[in-house]
């Protein structure tokens, strides 16, 4: 991922209310089609002018062939606050974060994510490695708001069971692991989506802790056609089964996998 930073400049006589909702319509627009990440983009203000600070995919996620609608109408709506730009100037990779998968199409992908990712939830399949939203067909109404908005959430399961510290613990167990979940539902058929828009095979993760025993989990078919679907090895050291008709991975739960 690389640090960026977008200038602003002013034209003309303006407030921070006019510039503070066409500056930050545009990041979000720019967030939901995924060429920045994260949900907090420190703005400051300079001399006649406003930069903000963000992380994108790679060197050139802020180009205008990957604008989706939104992010160009607000574009055009930074005019209306007296505001020139953005100019973006690229400070540097960030040393913290993952990088890009290659541009190359991958056999297989999956959408795959925990609380401590800011990046894209599709991942290559080959490389785990996150494959920015904005290479992909817009996944519904012109963007990827859809599938930003489901990581979130499932972002947010997997801090309060990761916390475990209250009852809420359960229900996001519930929304993360059980396939007659509400998040299940949305993710799948997001899942679907980008599968039939890619013509990749897409799976989606299904998180697992619990159990009885190692050999219970081994012994676990597939949730959705009780099939088999234990891997003789893991991919990736998480994935420990694989459906292909039902384009599922899950992992053995962590809380027998060194019994």
């Amino acid at each position: 991922m690389y640090v960026v930073e977008l200038e602003f400049e002013c034209f003309a006589d303006t407030t921070i209310t006019a510039v503070d909702k066409a500056i930050n319509g545009l990041m979000e627009a720019l967030r939901y089609n995924g060429q920045v990440l994260g949900r907090e983009f420190p703005m400051i203000m300079g001399e006649g002018e406003f930069s903000v600070r963000a992380v994108c995919p790679e060197q050139d996620s802020l180009h205008s062939k990957y604008h989706s609608d939104f992010v160009n109408t607000c574009l055009q709506r930074l005019h209306d606050a007296c505001l020139v730009g953005p100019k973006v100037r690229l400070l540097g990779r960030d040393l913290n974060s993952e990088q890009a998968a290659e541009s190359d199409v991958p056999n297989w992908q999956v959408l795959y994510t925990t609380y401590v990712h800011t990046c894209s939830p599709l991942r290559s399949g080959e490389t785990l490695l996150p494959i920015p939203l904005y290479r992909q067909a817009p996944t519904f109404n012109g963007d990827h708001k859809s599938v930003v908005k489901w990581q979130t959430e499932w972002q947010a399961c997997d801090e309060l069971q990761m916390a475990g510290s209250c009852q809420a613990e359960y229900a996001a167990l519930h929304e993360i692991c059980d396939t007659d979940s509400d998040l299940f539902i949305r993710g799948w058929d997001i899942r679907g989506r980008i599968e039939y828009l890619s013509q990749v095979p897409t799976y989606y993760y299904l998180y697992r802790v619990g159990g009885s025993s190692l050999a219970e989990e081994k012994a676990r078919c597939c949730p959705k056609c009780g099939g088999a679907w234990l891997l003789e090895e893991p991919l990736h050291d998480i994935f420990h089964f694989k459906c292909d008709s039902c384009r599922l991975v899950s992992n053995i739960s962590w809380d027998h996998l060194k019994s």
